[in-house]
């Protein structure tokens, strides 16, 4: 039971619903789109948007802006946490066993490993095509310009992806779910979208979300803070943390005040050199990635994944003796 008198998964069943997501995301991968939360999270975020930021060249409003954002993500917000408590509050009268797997299928579509694994080996395949398909391939995961980047910028831009979203779409929501069970990952899973949507400084779409993003681009870091930091420990873990002072001086230099830990411990982690042309440079004393690389950092985050199943296995099981 909670502070408040609501009765709420105990740990071992937390654990499980863990194990039962991690599993089904290996699997299955993605839920069909009219079937998956976060599509549904996107069209409210897409049709609150148009009304929250204002069209590009239009006169700026910065108070009023920022108001209807904010307004608009904790409208958004407070949906998404009542339906996933609602749905968690169904679930307290079923079996144990049933809780976790149906807990388990409820928390699979807040995290995606599958797909982020696939997408970053997808570039690593499309460069040995050739430098254009390399380029078309990762500029399904980067907002960035891409016509101009090189083969070794290329690997850098789906490297440093796969660190950031080893956080946003594995750690964090797994933290947030061990923290405050399915409404916290659901709350998690919806900032991180609409950071995703709205956190842009400057036009985008033709709107601009200079004011209008801002809550949701501080609500997402504020989030994400403990995670990124543990993301990156797990990272270093494998090396015992050989280097983690190196880790830590590069963790700033990025924009982001998370995104640089992540990215930073990998590579740090595997000796290479990550940057964004003109924004960033991570362990700038590193070789350039080559095509190995991909492969040793889907490995080293592939080990991450694996460290958070056994944690929640013993967790279980510690529950069940």
């Amino acid at each position: 039971m909670n502070h408040i008198g609501l009765p709420t998964p105990d740990a071992a069943v937390l654990a499980g619903a863990v194990l039962v997501a991690l599993a089904l995301d290996i699997a299955f991968g993605e839920p069909p789109a009219r079937w998956h939360p976060v599509v549904a999270m996107g069209r409210y975020l897409s049709a609150v948007g148009r009304r929250v930021s204002r069209a590009a060249g239009a006169v700026p409003r910065p108070g009023a802006e920022f108001v209807r954002g904010a307004l608009g993500w904790c409208v958004g917000a407070a949906l998404v946490v009542a339906l996933a408590w609602a749905a968690g509050w169904v679930l307290q009268g079923l079996h144990p066993l049933a809780q976790v797997l149906l807990l388990g299928a409820l928390l699979k579509p807040m995290l995606s490993w599958r797909m982020l694994r696939d997408e970053v080996r997808a570039v690593e395949a499309a460069l040995a095509e050739s430098l254009a398909a390399g380029r078309q391939r990762v500029g399904w995961l980067v907002s960035r310009d891409v016509a101009a980047l090189s083969e070794t910028q290329v690997r850098e831009a789906a490297v440093s992806t796969l660190a950031e979203n080893l956080n946003d779409s594995v750690v964090a929501p797994l933290f947030w779910f061990a923290v405050a069970g399915l409404p916290g990952a659901a709350l998690y899973r919806f900032a991180n979208t609409a950071d995703a949507m709205w956190g842009y400084k400057g036009e985008r779409g033709g709107r601009d979300w200079t004011w209008a993003g801002k809550w949701a681009a501080r609500l997402d870091d504020a989030l994400s803070w403990v995670p990124a930091r543990l993301t990156a420990l797990l990272i270093a873990l494998p090396s015992w943390g050989r280097g983690w002072v190196a880790v830590v001086a590069n963790a700033g230099r990025t924009p982001s005040p998370n995104g640089g830990w992540p990215m930073g411990a990998l590579a740090v982690g595997l000796g290479i050199r990550l940057g964004k042309p003109g924004v960033y440079e991570l362990n700038a004393d590193g070789r350039p990635p080559v095509a190995g690389d991909t492969a040793l950092a889907l490995r080293r985050s592939g080990q991450v994944v694996g460290t958070l199943a056994l944690l929640a296995a013993a967790v279980m099981l510690g529950g069940l003796t």
